[in-house]
């Protein structure tokens, strides 16, 4: 009898693999959803399924044609067949032995014949399982099974060999340690120790991507301290093992790249908000000064937002992605700025300035605390509950979050008698300012006040 956990698999895979053998081909379903369906304690639902076979790929490509919605061959010439049925999504890829020549960032592919020489050349041993369809035979020559049950991250060759094949690998295994909670072997370390500059030969966009994959698992900072620890992290993003400030004997200041880490940790598992709090302090190296006894980091948000932005087009990060993560690291103290309490122009100044990114502000002001002095995190919290009270009363006064001046452009010229040119700006920029200081002062109010304040401006 089929486990539970297993009949979704089954299901999805089923008259795919009756095409297959039919055929007089070998199926199998390989990677994560196999991993899953051993380590999972429930039933298992994915749409993503990573399959590998003897066919070659004009014979995929054949035995798909007339089942699939769609078909993808973009990936053919390594092997693979992209297919949609339904909401599942297949990748069938004849069994291959690939490796990396030493200065290419182009997999040299074999198509072979054997499921356990495919399997050597995975990742990692728990990820080189096969499950042999329809019938489920489980196909497991690197001892997966055994790694998973001991929570031991191994890869089925030597690490040397595995990391050198695909040095991204060495990115991924963070990604299972943080992920799945694995740890690794002593050679696997070892190996990303000796081989981490080997990763400047992968793309910056396959990089970029594996990053953003372990930034959103539950619990990052396990992943991020192999990163670092390894030497890994300096080869695409030297400002994280830079926050690894000593600590001072007499100043005492917090280890700031554990803080980071912590923050990462504490923050909403969604990428571009784990990934400002990633950036959030890399400022702190630069703008590091010992003042009066203690230590201090004037201006490291505006320092740190210039230097995310150059992370970030390194890394290949769109336009939009850059805005909003430089946005939250330069706003990420804006907060403090506002000891003496909440006043109404306080509160549309930072409404205004947050914009869209009000709520990932907040979240991330709030996990910038990481104080063990309870007293002093607690204070905090209440002026963040005090904040979010005071934008709620605001919002059912005004509309705060769309704040503009209560006059146009086409009003400020004819109420001034002028022509479009800077000076329509300038009007408008002062009219926004009365509008953040003082609220809506309705239309007779606001003309008196542009008419006074251009009579100064001419005078």
């Amino acid at each position: 009898m089929i486990p539970a956990r297993f009949t979704p698999l089954v299901d999805a895979t089923a008259e795919l693999a009756r095409r297959f053998t039919d055929a007089g081909y070998r199926l199998y379903l390989v990677g994560g959803p196999v991993r899953d369906a051993f380590a999972a304690a429930g039933s298992l639902e994915t749409i993503d399924y990573d399959l590998t076979t003897d066919a070659r790929p004009d014979a995929v490509e054949g035995l798909v044609a007339g089942w699939a919605d769609a078909v993808w061959l973009q990936g053919k010439r390594f092997g693979t067949v992209g297919v949609l049925k339904g909401t599942r999504h297949y990748e069938i890829t004849t069994h291959r032995a690939e490796a990396y020549s030493p200065d290419s960032r182009k997999p040299e592919v074999v198509f072979g014949d054997s499921i356990e020489t495919d399997l050597s050349r995975r990742d990692f041993t728990v990820n080189a399982m096969a499950l042999r369809l329809p019938d489920l035979e489980l196909i497991d020559p690197f001892g997966g099974m055994a790694d998973l049950a001991a929570h031991r991250l191994r890869t089925p060759l030597a690490p040397e060999v595995s990391f050198s094949d695909d040095p991204l690998r060495m990115m991924r295994a963070a990604r299972m340690v943080a992920g799945l909670g694995l740890e690794p072997v002593e050679a696997v370390v070892d190996a990303i120790g000796a081989l981490h500059d080997r990763l400047s030969i992968v793309s910056a966009e396959r990089i970029r991507d594996e990053l953003d994959k372990l930034l959103v698992v539950p619990r990052p900072s396990p992943g991020l301290w192999l990163l670092v620890r390894s030497g890994l992290a300096g080869v695409f993003l030297p400002e994280l093992p830079g926050l690894a400030l000593e600590q001072d004997p007499v100043h005492r200041h917090k280890d700031v790249l554990a803080h980071t880490l912590a923050v990462v940790d504490k923050t909403s598992p969604l990428r571009l908000l784990r990934l400002s709090a990633l950036l959030h302090d890399i400022g702190k190296p630069r703008t590091r000064a010992f003042e009066n006894g203690g230590v201090t980091f004037h201006h490291h948000e505006v320092v740190g937002a210039r230097m995310a932005k150059e992370r970030m087009k390194a890394l290949r990060y769109s336009t939009e992605d850059i805005e909003i993560v430089t946005r939250l690291v330069e706003l990420h103290l804006r907060f403090h700025t506002y000891r003496l309490g909440w006043t109404d122009k306080a509160v549309r100044r930072y409404v205004r300035d947050a914009g869209a990114l009000l709520e990932m502000l907040n979240e991330l002001t709030r996990s910038d605390c990481t104080t063990r002095n309870a007293a002093r995190a607690r204070a905090l919290e209440r002026r963040m509950d005090e904040l979010e009270r005071r934008i709620v009363e605001l919002r059912a006064q005004e509309e705060i979050d769309a704040l503009r001046p209560e006059l146009n452009g086409d009003e400020v010229m004819a109420q001034l008698g002028i022509t479009p040119g800077p000076a329509v700006g300038d009007a408008l920029d002062f009219l926004m300012e009365l509008r953040i200081d003082e609220g809506l002062l309705g239309e007779e109010e606001v003309r008196r006040r542009l008419d006074q304040w251009w009579k100064g401006r001419a005078g």
